[in-house]
Order: structure tokens, then sequence, then C-alpha cells
């Protein structure tokens, strides 16, 4: 069942009088449960194309679908709603709230969705202890390591339980070990709860865990491999 359905996306920025296509019609169809990494250098259009699929940016033509609903179609608040609820993003620079605890920053979605205190705060605190953070919940992000502030980030991204999550190299800043421990995470909760995830990334760690790789160069995709087993 796919997910996501991009059908000629086209994306076009102004600077001045000069118009820079950092996408040229892209088709593409990612199914529920995909662990899969965009790939290629950089300027390929791997972070344009994370936040059109995010509804973050909408396409200067084409057409989107995210769960069924044509993003171009829906209002801001429709898309701010689409966002919260289908959608969780995991940034390389974490974004996490400097004066709220890890326990806060993975309620803070929670709360903008109205769901009830309790409910919040046990759903945080399991989420937490399956990302290795059990005993931290309280300190805040300038009392975790980089490591540790990701796999709250990473927390924060699913507790909703979004359709799917987009990491926009998640790896950029951790040292190979972190990382390393930080993408097996995610691959196994990609395996337990079939949340589809989406990198876009330079990293050999996430291209060799990634079960699809779809390469851009130029703005067009070049290939698209998904393994086997």
């Amino acid at each position: 069942m796919s997910i996501v359905r991009l059908e000629q996306v086209i994306k076009e920025y102004h600077q001045d009088s000069i118009s820079v296509q950092a996408l040229r019609g892209i088709d593409m169809t990612i199914d529920k449960g995909e662990f899969m990494a965009l790939i290629g250098p950089s300027g390929s259009g791997k972070t344009t194309l994370l936040n059109l699929v995010g509804g973050l940016d909408i396409p200067s033509s084409g057409k989107i679908w995210i769960a069924d609903k044509e993003i171009g179609k829906l209002n801001k608040r429709e898309l701010s709603m689409l966002r919260l609820w289908k959608v969780g993003f995991v940034f390389q620079e974490y974004n996490l709230i400097p004066v709220l605890s890890a326990l806060e920053n993975v309620e803070y979605i929670m709360l903008l969705q109205k769901i009830p205190d309790q409910e919040r705060r046990q759903r945080s605190m399991a989420v937490l202890a399956e990302v290795g953070l059990q005993g931290l919940e309280h300190r805040r992000p300038q009392e975790l390591s980089g490591g540790q502030q990701q796999r709250v980030a990473v927390a924060r991204a699913i507790v909703s339980e979004p359709a799917i999550v987009l990491a926009d190299e998640p790896t950029a800043n951790l040292d190979s070990s972190t990382g390393a421990a930080l993408l097996d995470l995610m691959r196994n909760l990609n395996e337990r709860h079939q949340i589809t995830f989406i990198f876009s990334t330079h990293d050999p760690m996430v291209m060799e865990r990634a079960k699809r790789l779809v390469q851009l160069k130029d703005g067009k995709i070049v290939s698209d491999n998904k393994k086997s087993g």
C-alpha cells in the first residue's frame, strides 16, 4: 500500500531574475513500512524532495499524495494538520526546545494534538525507554550528549505514531558508533511498528542499512534500487 506518491513533480526556486530547477519531473511511489534513503551529491535535490514529501514546501508543478491526500488541494491549516498527525521529523541539528526536558520535548507534539495529560505522559515515558533514555527523562538538551539528544528527537518523531518519519542527515553530527546505534534503533522501530522512514543522507552507514536507495542527480532520479531480504 503506497503512503507517498509523486507524479511529475517539479520544484523551481527564483533568485533575482534567475530560475533554478531543484527537481525536474520526479515520479516515485513509497510504500508503507519502507526504510529508504535519498542519496546523491549536494545540490542534487534530496532535501528539497524531503521537504515536499513532508509538506514543508509545495511543488511548482506536479502532484504529491501523502496518506491518500493530495497536498496541493489542502489549505494551510489542513496541511499543518496533515504534518501534525501523519509526519514525524528528525533533523541533523536535533531541533529540541532547550528550555524543555527530554520528556517535555517528546510530549510537545501530543500537546498540540490535544492528547490528555496522562496518556501523553505514559506514551512519552514508554518511547523514551524504548530509545534507551530511561532515567534521563527530566534532563534538558544541554545536559545530554549529541547521541542522546538525537534519540530524544527520534522519540519525539515516533511518539505520535505518524505514517512517515523524515530524517534529514540524522547522523551528520554523531560519531560513527553513536550513529550506527541510532540507525539500528530506527531500523528496529521500522520493523516492529511498520513506520515508514525516509532518509536524506551522504552517510555510508545509512545507505548500508536502507532497504531502498533512490539516487538523485541534478534534480532527477537516476537510479532506484530495492534490496532483497
